[in-house]
């Protein structure tokens, strides 16, 4: 079975996107990419998330070919291989359709820095227009909009967040919905108080730091 590694994450991480309250049902979707074998793992369409094996998590080349699995891979199967070829820093997409990060989405609204923890993000978290679920057109307005941040909002749909492994883009896609969430509330309240960009900056360089880092 090829990329067993990355098979067994999606299948546990797709179970931590329901326990985490970042999607439901079959919602959202995971991808992995080993650059060395030049090969994707992609959870498969409609299928709920604890019900996934890692037979079902389906191997696909860059060009979107299926080389390995009987199952159809994700609808948006699109957007995770232009993510890959956009950034070479990118290995792992999270996609979900968290209650917070997606109302936001439906205004048509970024993400501000009203937390400083919008940095797993960057200064940010941008907006990508709508566009057709599984389309070309919602692949190319993705990796138009994200630029060099880690999240993007995706118009009237969720968020898709990237790293270079999952627990960093799992990460990511935790924080930025808890970000969400005090933006929603605070707007809920009056005008919250935005962190000007020096600032920003300042969080974004000691982000390099922060936790334990990997050899």
């Amino acid at each position: 079975m090829l990329l067993e590694q990355e098979k067994d994450e999606i299948v546990g991480f797709g179970k931590k996107l329901i326990a985490s309250n970042l999607t439901t049902g079959s919602g959202g979707n995971l991808s992995l990419f080993n650059r060395r074998e030049g090969l994707v793992a992609i959870g498969p369409s409609g299928i709920d998330y604890f019900d996934v094996r890692p037979e079902d998590v389906v191997v696909i080349n860059v060009d979107g070919e299926i080389v390995e699995g009987r199952c159809k891979p994700s609808s948006e199967l699109n957007f995770h291989l232009s993510l890959y070829r956009k950034r070479s820093d990118i290995n792992a997409v999270v996609h979900t359709h968290s209650v917070y990060a997606t109302t936001i989405a439906c205004l048509n609204r970024e993400i501000p820095a009203v937390h400083y923890l919008v940095a797993f993000s960057g200064k940010k978290v941008p907006l990508a227009p709508y566009a057709t679920f599984g389309t070309e057109a919602l692949a190319r307005n993705v990796s138009e909009s994200i630029g060099d941040y880690n999240a993007v909002l995706l118009a009237n749909h969720g968020l898709v967040t990237v790293g270079p492994d999952m627990s960093s883009a799992f990460s990511t896609a935790e924080e930025i919905e808890f970000v969400a969430r005090v933006y929603y509330q605070t707007k809920c309240i009056g005008d919250p108080v935005i962190l000007p960009e020096y600032q920003m900056a300042r969080v974004i360089k000691k982000f390099e730091t922060y936790g334990q880092k990997k050899d």
